[in-house]
Order: structure tokens, then sequence, then C-alpha cells
């Protein structure tokens, strides 16, 4: 199966492919007489692996070692059992800076009528407001 293919079945670019190869998620494939990268479906399967993996938010080298674990005919799970509650960890994180984020803009946007249109960037970013007491999270 050729590049194109391959990224239509998997649902990603063909330079993404050929980057996955260059970092080595993805080993060199096969070529035709005339030179046609010439995947199959192993190769099909481990970019589909590697899509749903980054989807989940896994990182390129996290990708990389449960791709090394499972070529080393070791069971990589309890590896992304790890991966998974970090990144729950980093995600409820994100999510409080976004919520006080959300918070200071909406106060920015409250502002906005009455806020100076001196010269500057903008005031209502220069001179941000006390961000106030914290309110709770949703």
């Amino acid at each position: 199966m050729r590049i194109g293919d391959v990224a239509r079945q998997v649902g990603v670019n063909p330079k993404t492919i050929r980057y996955y190869e260059s970092i080595g998620l993805l080993p060199e494939p096969a070529r035709t007489s005339s030179g046609y990268r010439d995947y199959g479906p192993d190769d099909v399967d481990r970019l589909a692996f590697a899509r749903r993996a980054a989807d989940m938010d896994l990182r390129l080298n996290e990708i990389a070692e449960i791709l090394a674990l499972r070529d080393g005919g070791e069971r990589p799970c309890d590896y992304v059992l790890d991966i998974a509650r970090q990144r729950v960890d980093e995600l409820g994180e994100r999510i409080d800076r976004l919520h006080q984020t959300r918070l200071e803009l909406t106060r920015l946007l409250e502002r906005a009528p009455t806020a100076p249109t001196d010269e500057g960037y903008c005031q209502l970013i220069e001179h941000r407001a006390d961000p106030g007491p914290e309110e709770p999270s949703p």
C-alpha cells in the first residue's frame, strides 16, 4: 500500500508518516521496484496505534517507548497506565489554569467599556486588575 493510501486510511498527513519514519516510530518501509514506499498491514496498525496514542495526548517519546517495549516482547500496559495517571494530573492542573485565565478574561471584558485607550499596547493587559478572590472551580 502506498503512503497516500495509508494516510487516508489512518487519517494522517503523508508528511506525518515520513516524520514518524525519520524519528523511528515507524520502520523504514519496503520499496517497490520503482522506489515507492510499500506499507503492509503491520505498518498501518502501528501508525494507527501511534495516532490514537497522540490523540490521547501522549508525547512522541512516550509513544516510542511503548512501541519499543512491545517490539521487545514486553507488555507496555503498566507503562501506559503510569503515563495516563501523570497526564490526568497534568490535565487537572491545566484545567485549573484555564479556569483562572477565563476568570481574568471575564474581568477584562467587564472593564472594557471604561478602560482608557492611551498609548501603548493595550491598557487592559498592561495594567491588569488585581485578580481578586479565587472563585471555586465548577
